[in-house]
């Protein structure tokens, strides 16, 4: 598969860090805002048929490859800032985990990391 190679917009960084803090921490909106992301990458690939839920696998079912995480880890800080950070989640991860990582996992990540920083 082609691999896309963009930068990905960073309007969180301009942000303030309340407004950061107030995006919605439940697994629906996080869900949704990832799925965005997603699509906005696969639609390049002219794959915008597939559906993505907390099943999703990044490799296996979307047939992402690791520029592509690159990608979606630049548009997940852009939009709820360096709190999340995608490169740490994947470092603790063994390979056979990275490969069959599943969208689910990564929004249960996503809000662990928005929540932790609202009890600060």
């Amino acid at each position: 598969m082609t691999t896309v190679n963009q930068t990905a917009p960073s309007p969180a960084a301009d942000a303030p860090a309340e407004a950061l803090v107030s995006a919605p921490a439940d697994a629906p909106a996080v869900l949704a805002g990832i799925s965005g992301m997603l699509r906005t990458m696969l639609d390049e690939y002219g794959l915008d048929d597939i559906e993505v839920t907390m099943e999703t696998r990044f490799t296996e079912d979307l047939e992402l490859e690791s520029i592509d995480l690159v990608t979606l880890a630049g548009s997940l800080e852009a939009r709820y800032g360096r709190q999340v950070n995608f490169a740490e989640f994947v470092a603790g991860l063994e390979l056979d985990e990275i490969i069959d990582l599943t969208v689910g996992q990564l929004v249960e990540y996503v809000v662990r990391c928005l929540r932790a920083t609202r009890e600060r």
